[in-house]
């Protein structure tokens, strides 16, 4: 028996400093595997195949030459397909996306939708065999065309209400001083991280193993056992390291199908997808067509806001882009409507994409903004101080903290706001016209129950255990630092292992709950210990381990409205002889809670507000009419921003601490990018004079839409 000793009052607390990843050398060094470089015994590898029609069905697969190919082991497709069920109900209450049930069924809804599984010994093979597969559809008209005036617009709840409403709307809009009534438009846009989705699947022993890329094990897990009818005790998860996810990384065709290769051929079979077909199977955010009606009185304070938005979906599944719900967190008024749309197309399903909602709706929203203040005569920060709501707009729930007004007024006097002239046009340097722009921020904080397990070794170590999913965000980091405090010991000691299901349920790696939920667990475990170990109990060889579950304090906490807050500020120039746009700086001040790890919360942070440039003037999936599929679907024909498009970004936060909150812990992976491409579009505005509706900000439209203003 060995006696370890924790915590001591003197020991630095970990948590709030800056701190290197942990796994950095591994990344750096080539040492950290992904999931489609692990090895294994025996590898087949698995290449889908995609329908090259829009809307059908399969009449004839040709597989006999194909199974005669060097190397060819199987070709899986509707005729001899393992069937699956499909009829339950998986995470955050959603049903699961039919694409995941491959090979089900004859039926063709979009181009791009998975119709077969070669299987060969080398991925070669198997790719040479799935371009060599003859599949002949009986073809259909399809409907890909998107528009604010289609007949088949209905609402849709979500993980949010469709509709709100409150108040009379046509009168308070008759009573205000000042209306805005304009249409915005975000264009489809794809998540692409830069790990291509893969996974292996293999049995061992009776029991389905998967390594894979994901954003939690509990969730795909879930999902396979329900799928293929699994105990979930005989179905194992593993996921060592994620090159990105950003909402992607969920349960997709690609393990499913390679589920379905195992389990035929009894060998391992991997199936990776290429950077083309993930931009059909790896899901996407939705175009947007958004309706803002807000009217205020002299003073600006709002008296009616309609936020409407229309969205699309797939012909097979329902998923609706929520980006109305950011309205009713941020400003209230004696009218407050808002709705979430959507119309079927014969299109692949979007999914969640980061910040899902908030993204394109803050554009929408924070832009209407600034045409309220231009309207009014008011300064754009004041006229958000204004309308700072005492609690929930919608909801009538207290905030658990909401400190907008702090963000905006340090991040106008650090970027030198008060020096602005708010007439647009007038600023130049050179050819370029300069202008500044800002907008608020803001993305739910919540929590969802999970589980850990804190091991105390004879040698003095620390072992931490949690289902978590460390997608490039640094979770390892900031989860072996709350350990490390609430153990009391120095990180060293600290070992934290994730990425795999066998470690108990937990949250996954999304709506920014990630490290808030894993935390809670963590710290509860460890402070377990830490009393345990403080009462000087013996350490046995194979250690004492406690394990937490937070199901209940979470069910605990108060009803509140609980977000990350911030405020966001650009300056751009525009090119007046070739409508090119450049943003020159920003500055985004976020209160996001308790901040774990400095260095990598300001990389996230810096990372959403680059993603937003990206939004504003580059990212535009465009599809074919024709065809039914996308223009240039790689990362050639689909821009964002590079290098060169980066300017001096500056992320930087307040305090915000919530006092009834037993974690602090707000999350930080979503709202650097909202808000964001309002801030660009409206500092667009006051450099030209002219408002940009619709996203991104081409050099060609800045040209066609104010060559007027350009060539004053």
């Amino acid at each position: 028996m060995t006696t370890v000793t924790t915590a001591t009052h003197t020991q630095a607390p970990s948590v709030g400093t800056a701190h290197t990843r942990v796994e950095g050398r591994d990344k750096v060094t080539g040492a950290a595997r992904y999931a489609g470089e692990i090895p294994f015994a025996d590898l087949a590898h698995g290449w889908l195949v995609l329908s090259t029609v829009a809307r059908g069905r399969i009449r004839s697969i040709d597989s006999g030459p194909v199974l005669a190919m060097p190397g060819v082991l199987a070709v899986l497709d509707h005729r001899n397909a393992l069937r699956v069920n499909t009829d339950y109900t998986g995470l955050m209450g959603m049903k699961p996306d039919p694409t995941c049930a491959v090979f089900q069924h004859d039926r063709v809804p979009h181009l791009g939708w998975p119709v077969a599984l070669i299987v060969a010994e080398t991925s070669e093979q198997a790719r040479e065999a799935a371009e060599a597969l003859v599949v002949t559809y009986e073809q259909e008209p399809h409907d890909i065309d998107f528009g604010a005036g289609h007949p088949g617009a209905y609402p849709v709840d979500g993980h949010m209400p469709a509709v709100t409403e409150k108040g009379d709307l046509d009168a308070e809009l008759a009573a205000s001083a000042v209306v805005v009534d304009a249409e915005y438009r975000t264009p489809e846009e794809h998540h692409n991280p830069m790990e291509p989705h893969a996974a292996t699947a293999h049995w061992d022993g009776g029991r389905l193993e998967v390594v894979d890329s994901n954003q939690g094990a509990t969730w795909v897990i879930g999902e396979l056992a329900n799928l293929f009818s699994l105990d979930p005790a005989s179905v194992r998860v593993r996921s060592e390291h994620v090159g990105g996810g950003f909402g992607s990384k969920g349960v997709r065709a690609h393990q499913v199908a390679a589920v379905m290769a195992a389990t035929v051929l009894q060998r391992p079979v991997r199936v990776v997808l290429t950077r083309r077909q993930m931009f059909s199977l790896a899901g996407y955010r939705s175009p947007t067509i958004q309706r803002v009606r807000l009217g205020a009185d002299a003073e600006g304070r709002l008296r009616a806001l309609e936020h409407s938005s229309l969205s699309l979906t797939s012909t097979v599944h329902e998923f609706v882009e929520p980006s109305a719900g950011v309205a009713r967190v941020m400003y209230d008024a004696d009218a407050h409507h808002t709705a979430n749309r959507v119309v079927r197309l014969d299109v692949p399903t979007p999914t969640f994409m980061r910040a899902p909602g908030e993204a394109p709706g803050s554009f929408a929203l924070e832009a209407a903004l600034d045409e309220l203040a231009e309207k009014g005569g008011i300064d754009p920060v004041e006229l958000r101080l204004r309308n700072e709501p005492e609690r929930g707009p919608v909801s009538g729930l207290p905030f658990a903290g909401r400190n907008v007004a702090a963000c905006f007024r340090e991040g106008a006097r650090r970027f030198g706001w008060a020096d602005r002239d708010p007439r647009p046009g007038l600023r130049r340097d050179g050819r370029w016209l300069l202008g500044t722009g800002t907008a608020a921020a803001s993305f739910p904080a919540g929590a969802a129950p999970s589980t850990a397990t804190v091991t105390a070794h004879p040698d003095g170590g620390f072992t931490v255990r949690i289902a978590a999913a460390d997608i490039g965000t640094g979770a390892r980091t900031a989860l072996t630092l709350v350990a490390a405090d609430a153990l009391g010991v120095p990180l060293e000691r600290v070992r934290v292992r994730i990425g795999d299901s066998d470690f108990g349920p937990a949250m996954i790696a999304g709506g920014s709950m990630g490290t808030r939920s894993w935390s809670w667990a963590v710290a509860a475990a460890a402070e377990e210990l830490r009393d345990r170990l403080g009462l000087g109990a013996d350490i046995p060889p194979d250690g004492i381990t406690v394990r937490s579950d937070t199901t209940e304090a979470i069910g605990s906490l108060a009803p509140a409205e609980r977000h990350s807050f911030g405020a966001q500020f650009a300056e751009v120039a525009v090119d007046v002889t070739t409508g090119e746009v450049r943003v020159r700086r920003m500055l985004g001040i976020f209160a996001a809670g308790r901040i774990v790890n400095p260095l990598t919360a300001r990389s996230q942070l810096v990372g959403g507000m680059i993603w937003g440039i990206s939004m504003a003037l580059h990212e535009e999936a465009v599809r074919d009419r024709a065809s039914g599929g996308h223009v240039g679907a790689d990362l050639a024909g689909y821009h964002v921003a590079s290098h060169a498009d980066v300017p001096h970004v500056e992320a930087d936060w307040i305090d915000d601490t919530d006092p009834n909150d037993p974690v602090g812990i707000k999350g930080i992976g979503e709202i650097g990018i909202v808000g964001a491409a309002a801030a660009v579009a409206n500092a667009v505005w006051h450099a030209t004079g002219v408002r940009h509706r619709a996203l991104p900000i081409r050099p060609d439209r800045v040209l066609t839409v104010a060559a007027g203003a350009l060539d004053a």
